[in-house]
């Protein structure tokens, strides 16, 4: 088995140099990539002068291995990093770590197209979202708190399906199942009914056994997307999206346990029952919606406005207590965007976006999944806003400068309702805060650019930090804060046939918040004085093989990245611990991702993944680490077409090929050590797509 992993690892690793070098001088041709566009800042840009560091996923990524998860395919992206502890619980972090997030998602900003996701208390949930409903995720990396609000890490722009522009209508049906008693159903309706009107229907079934004990997942999601140009200057979209999902969480092992079995759930102790006695697990039933309507009031001025809510109830029965939250969300964005059509090219926008939370948090006894007698209750309420203004500039065709400032407002408001109820409402004010950014774009040739950028970032404590599982009101966390410099380069070279994108950055995060665990096992959060967090990311994507349908070997398309993290804390103290100078608890020091998609003849096509991740370290002391490992993930399918509508496709896969003993999300400053969730080992999937 190890001489099958090392030629395996030598394959995967070195597999673009050795294609490269045996393509002849003749097979060097003119294929070009598809000119990236990102539209994430406003109006569609060219990727090659795009000041900023951004990465684009497109639909055929996302389904490239099981579409049930998004994990292969923005683990591809360099810079991100997504884990899964157990079917359903996402973790994602953007040039961070994960040591803010116990589940979901922190300092990084989500939009779906206009429709901010990320809710006025900061958290994100976006295991809601159905993989096969999107068709595309354009991944902004940096800081970018001056026009999309507070954020540290960066901002995903989720496309939904529906929204394309001049999309063929399509119907598609999949039905999957595999290992752990996976089974999946997706449904996917897209029509253009005429050049004014167009409309998505997205629904999907989705259910697992999980690996470990008390691990299931039974995930429901329907989603629909409008797009109406009602008028020859204006336009109406509408995004709805009902998602009704229960995982069950296993906990995390001590090392001995993981050894041992690494299947079971958290045990039972002395002090505590099991997870499973506990039936530990978290229901969410969350509405989303939202209507975005857009008018040009010239041929050079324009006005966008969405509105939009959310209503989230969720159950968490946990080991210590059962919890209950109602969320309710409401917000607002608006700008308006000048273009010039002059031979100066430059444009201007301006603009708010807003948010407003109410939040009831009760928590109970819980006895064997039961909820019992009272713990604590809270009713708090966000409030989130901020300004913007946004200005870009292209000189002589090669020089592109922008420059933005954001403010922002942050402030929280509670009132006890239980054990005491205060009548009195007690604030929390995060202040008002100025987010500059500057970043600039410049074409040494016709396809290669160099970029720079300074950037702010700030994020506030999260309505889940401010009031964690301890119960306690935390006034005294402080919002992160600090200032990215980075500098990167593109290239497009052998006439468009391969991209390569590297970049470096400075992020010197001021009052990180870092998850602790009282004596009771039971999380709170604090800041943690400084972080240094120095990266350097890099990727090269591209045909080795040109598309062409004349051989067996029809394009063979690679895409490869290295991540680089060199995170270290600064001035941080717990007790009398101190950890100046440690490493960053969560974040590994390099992350190498190899992904080939082989086109054969007959409609065959393989995709294959590597993922190498080194050594994690568990807690803030540095004493605790992850092994390191390498993920092997491969899909092949067979497309047969019926008639020039009608299509099916068979295809069979396998995840952790290689069958690696390895941890996809680790419990962070664990209390007993228990930082370990295993990941399943070698399983397979299977499934059947029908499309018209």
């Amino acid at each position: 088995m190890s001489v099958f992993k090392s030629t395996l690892y030598a394959l995967i690793l070195f597999s673009p140099s050795l294609y490269a070098q045996e393509v002849s001088k003749d097979t060097i041709t003119s294929y070009q990539l598809e000119t990236a566009k990102v539209s994430g800042y406003f109006t569609e840009q060219p990727l090659l002068t795009t000041p900023g560091s951004v990465s684009i996923v497109g639909q055929k990524a996302i389904l490239s291995q099981n579409g049930a998860t998004l994990l292969p395919s923005l683990n591809t992206v360099p810079g991100l990093r997504m884990e899964e502890r157990s079917p359903g619980s996402y973790r994602l972090a953007l040039r961070g770590s994960l040591i803010r997030s116990p589940f979901g998602i922190r300092n990084v900003k989500i939009y779906v197209d206009e429709f901010p996701i990320t809710d006025a208390g900061g958290n994100t949930y976006l295991n809601l979202i159905d993989p096969a409903s999107i068709s595309q995720i354009e991944v902004l990396k940096g800081p970018d708190g001056s026009i999309f609000g507070p954020n540290s890490g960066g901002v995903l722009m989720i496309k939904p399906n529906g929204f394309q522009h001049n999309p063929l209508s399509k119907t598609s049906l999949n039905l999957a199942g595999g290992s752990y008693g996976f089974a999946q159903q997706q449904l996917s309706i897209l029509q253009q009914i005429n050049q004014k009107y167009q409309f998505s229907i997205d629904q999907s079934f989705t259910r697992s056994d999980g690996y470990r004990e008390n691990s299931a997942l039974n995930k429901k999601t329907i989603q629909t997307a409008h797009l109406w140009n009602y008028h020859p200057q204006a336009s109406l979209k509408v995004f709805a999206l009902y998602s009704d999902l229960n995982y069950q969480t296993p906990g995390g092992l001590t090392l001995e346990q993981y050894q041992e079995n690494p299947r079971m759930a958290r045990p039972a102790t002395p002090a505590t029952p099991s997870a499973k006695q506990q039936k530990a697990a978290i229901d969410n039933k969350t509405f989303f919606g939202g209507i975005s309507h857009k008018i040009n009031i010239s041929n050079k001025l324009s006005n966008t406005t969405t509105i939009f809510g959310s209503s989230s109830k969720i159950e968490n029965p946990f080991i210590s207590n059962y919890e209950y939250r109602d969320e309710q969300n409401l917000g607002y964005r608006s700008y308006f965007s000048y273009e010039s059509q002059d031979q100066l090219n430059w444009q201007l926008q301006i603009g708010t976006e807003g948010q407003k939370g109410w939040y009831d948090i009760a928590n109970y006894d819980n006895k064997n999944g039961v909820s019992t007698d009272p713990q604590a209750e809270d009713k708090l309420e966000n409030w989130q806003n901020f300004y913007f203004v946004r200005g870009k500039i292209i000189l002589a065709e090669k020089l592109t400068v922008e420059g933005a400032l954001g403010l922002n407002q942050n402030q929280i408001a509670y009132r006890q309702v239980y054990p005491q109820t205060s009548q009195q409402k007690e604030r929390i004010s995060f202040g008002t805060t100025w987010m500059p950014k500057f970043a600039a774009s410049y074409l040494l040739t016709p396809k290669l650019a160099i970029r720079g950028s300074i950037s702010s970032g700030f994020s506030a404590p999260t309505i889940a930090e401010v009031r964690s599982s301890d119960n306690i009101i935390n006034t005294a966390l402080k919002p992160e804060s600090g200032y990215n410099k980075e500098i990167g380069l593109r290239w497009e070279w052998m006439n468009r046939r391969f991209i390569t994108d590297i970049s470096y950055y400075q992020y010197k995060m001021n009052n990180a918040i870092i998850r602790q665990l009282n004596a009771n096992a039971v999380e709170y959060y604090q800041n943690a004085g400084k972080v240094n967090q120095s990266g350097i990311e890099s990727s090269i994507m591209g045909y080795i093989i040109k598309p062409s349908s004349e051989s067996f070997v029809q394009a063979l398309y690679i895409n490869s990245s290295v991540t680089y993290n060199h995170y270290r804390f600064k001035d941080y103290e717990v007790g009398n611990n101190n950890y100046d100078n440690n490493k960053l608890t969560a974040v590994p020091d390099w992350i190498i991702v190899h992904a080939l998609n082989l086109d054969l003849a007959h409609q065959l096509n393989l995709n294959l993944q590597h993922n190498y991740t080194s050594k994690i370290p568990l807690n803030d002391a540095n004493t605790a680490f992850a092994d390191s490992y390498h993920l092997v993930q491969a899909k092949i399918q067979w497309g047969v077409k019926f008639s020039t509508k009608f299509m099916a496709n068979v295809y069979l896969g396998v995840d952790n090929l290689l069958n690696e003993k390895y941890s996809l999300g680790n419990d962070i400053n664990a209390f007993g050590n228990r930082y370990y969730n295993a990941a399943p080992t070698r399983n397979f999937f299977a499934g059947l797509k029908l499309s018209y």
